[in-house]
C-alpha cells in the first residue's frame, strides 16, 4: 500500500483487513479529550491501541494566548510522543476516538504538518468497531518504542492576517457550532459546522454531499480556508474536504488566538459582521 493509496477515512472492514495483511505495520492511536473538563476518559480501546492525550500531546500548553487555546507542539516534542507511541517511518497510522471524530482528526492534522504522510482517520470511530462487533479491551498495549522523524510545515496553515484577508472575501469557515459562533467569531468568517457532514451513526457523508456542504459543489468555487475555536473542528473540515479532492488551510490559531489579541475586532451573532457591532 502506497501513500497516495491511503485514505483521509478508513472504514472499519478495510481497517481490520489491513491488521490482517500488515499488522506490524499499522499503529492505532486513541486520542482522548474531554471538552467540559479538560481530562481523559475511556471505558476501553481498540486491540493494541495506545492512547494519546490531545491537550498535551498534540498542542503546547505554555504558549502566549495569542497563539491560541491549542497551538501546535514543538516538532521535537511530538517527535518524542510519536516514537513512545511506537511510530516508525513505514508506519500506517489510524487515528480514532470516542465522539464525533474531531479529536482524531487534531491528530491526523498534526501528524500530517509534522510530515507523515500514512494516517488515516477511522469512519465512525470506536462506536463503528463496536457495532460491527468487535470487542474491546482495557490492558495498554507493550510498544516498542519507534523512530519516526517528524518536523513541520507539511499541510497549509494561515496566520491571523491570512485568515483576515480571506475572511474579508467571505472565504474563511467558522467549524464551530452554530451557538459558540453566535457568541463570538472573527468578522465575515460564515459558520459551517463540521458535524453537518456526519450521517446519524457518526459516519462521514460522500464527497459530494461534504464540497455541497462547504459551497464546493461548482468545480471552479473557491477554496475556503477553515477556523474553529482552538484548531479541532477546523482540523476535522480540512480532513473531511481532503477526503473529497480538497486540499484546504487551517487557521490553527482560530477563534481562541484572534480574540486574545485586542488589536482584532470581534462580530457576534448569527452572520457574519463586520466587528462593529461587537462591544
Amino acid at each position: 500500500m502506497t501513500e497516495s493509496e491511503v485514505p483521509v477515512f478508513v472504514g472499519v472492514a478495510e481497517l481490520e483487513k489491513w491488521l490482517q495483511d500488515t499488522p506490524e505495520r499499522v499503529r492505532l492511536l486513541e486520542i482522548r479529550y474531554d471538552q467540559k473538563t479538560g481530562g481523559t476518559g475511556g471505558a476501553g480501546h481498540l486491540p493494541g491501541a495506545v492512547t494519546v492525550d490531545l491537550a498535551t500531546e498534540l498542542a503546547r500548553s505554555d504558549a502566549d494566548p495569542v497563539e491560541g487555546r491549542r497551538p501546535l507542539p514543538d516538532p521535537a516534542d511530538l517527535q518524542r510522543s510519536a516514537r513512545r507511541w511506537g511510530l516508525r517511518g513505514d508506519s500506517t497510522v489510524v487515528v480514532y476516538d470516542t465522539r464525533s471524530g474531531l479529536s482524531a482528526a487534531r491528530a491526523w492534522w498534526v501528524l500530517r504538518w509534522a510530515g507523515l504522510q500514512r494516517v488515516s482517520i477511522l469512519d465512525g470511530g470506536l462506536q463503528a468497531w463496536t457495532a460491527a462487533g468487535h470487542e474491546l479491551e482495557t490492558e495498554e498495549p507493550g510498544i516498542e518504542p519507534g523512530d519516526v522523524e517528524l518536523g513541520s510545515g507539511g499541510l497549509p496553515e494561515l496566520d491571523a492576517d491570512a485568515a483576515a484577508a480571506l475572511a474579508a472575501r467571505g472565504l474563511l469557515v467558522d467549524a464551530r457550532d452554530a451557538q459558540a459562533y453566535r457568541e463570538g467569531h472573527i468578522p465575515g468568517a460564515r459558520n459551517v459546522p463540521s458535524q453537518g457532514v456526519l450521517g446519524a451513526a457518526g459516519t462521514l457523508a460522500d464527497a459530494d454531499e461534504v464540497r455541497a456542504h462547504y459551497g464546493l459543489a461548482a468545480a471552479d468555487a473557491p477554496v475556503p480556508g477553515l477556523s474553529c475555536g482552538g484548531g479541532v473542528a477546523g482540523a476535522f473540515a480540512v480532513a473531511a474536504l481532503a477526503h473529497a479532492g480538497v486540499t484546504a488551510p487551517l487557521y490553527v490559531g482560530s477563534f481562541s488566538a484572534w480574540s486574545a489579541d485586542p488589536d482584532r475586532p470581534v462580530a457576534t451573532g448569527a452572520e457574519p459582521g463586520t466587528g462593529e457591532e461587537a462591544p
